[in-house]
């Protein structure tokens, strides 16, 4: 399989700029996978698969033009990079607390030329003090932490009415019980529920929207060690 097959997707409009920064993105990301431990996926068809294209499955359903998007927790660059490459007009901050992660990200930018890109290492929680309150449209977050977590680490970077989505399994249900608190005292609420075929497989994706509906008060997040001890 090769990149340029993401072209025979319908909700997908890649140009071939587009198809070669994301084989770029790919190749430079199994290359330095050794060194950084970036990704499970390490071979060129489970990278696109699982990793490309699961990432930009949310293009589907939201529109994220002319925007101001979070990808916490962005690792290697997931979903941030491959939404970057799509979406020209929009900005995108990728946050990720490990450095040498961070350090990776930032390559990758500057070799992808994405002006629209900007990265910081750092922590959640401690990022948002740093007058970063209620300034992001979207955040999006992909295999960081179960619902119940990541809502407190997320809501409070959203505008009102902004939208954390989030990407989930088959156990999306379960994580939105367990949430229900945490979405409440965040006043935030599920909006949908997006199921999508992952192309190329006869796995399903799940992707939560989740809507702020009023402003979050400054006690939240907590310290992360207060978060996992005792979630929302």
């Amino acid at each position: 399989m090769r990149v340029s097959d993401l072209k025979t997707i319908n909700f997908l409009h890649l140009n071939d700029e587009q198809i070669q920064k994301l084989e770029f993105y790919m190749n430079y990301t199994l290359e330095e996978n050794s060194k950084f431990n970036l990704t499970r996926n390490d071979n060129a068809e489970d990278f696109i698969i699982k990793n490309i294209l699961d990432s930009l499955l949310i293009v589907k359903d939201n529109n994220l033009e002319n925007s101001y998007v979070l990808d916490l927790g962005s690792g290697a660059g997931l979903p941030g990079i491959p939404l970057a490459i799509y979406y020209k007009t929009t900005n995108f901050l990728l946050l990720e607390p490990t450095l040498k992660r961070a350090n990776f990200l930032k390559r990758c930018k500057e070799l992808l030329n994405l002006e629209n890109v900007t990265i910081v290492s750092a922590r959640a929680e401690d990022y948002i003090k740093e007058n970063n309150r209620e300034k992001f449209d979207f955040v999006v977050s992909r295999a960081v932490s179960k619902l119940n977590i990541l809502t407190e680490l997320s809501i409070p970077f959203l505008k009102v009415n902004g939208s954390l989505i989030a990407y989930k399994g088959l156990n999306y249900q379960s994580e939105i019980n367990e949430a229900k608190n945490a979405l409440d005292v965040l006043s935030s609420t599920v909006a949908s529920i997006q199921e999508v075929n992952l192309p190329f497989t006869e796995e399903n994706r799940f992707n939560l929207v989740i809507t702020k509906l009023g402003k979050t008060t400054n006690k939240y997040p907590r310290s992360y060690k207060e978060i996992t001890k005792k979630p929302l």
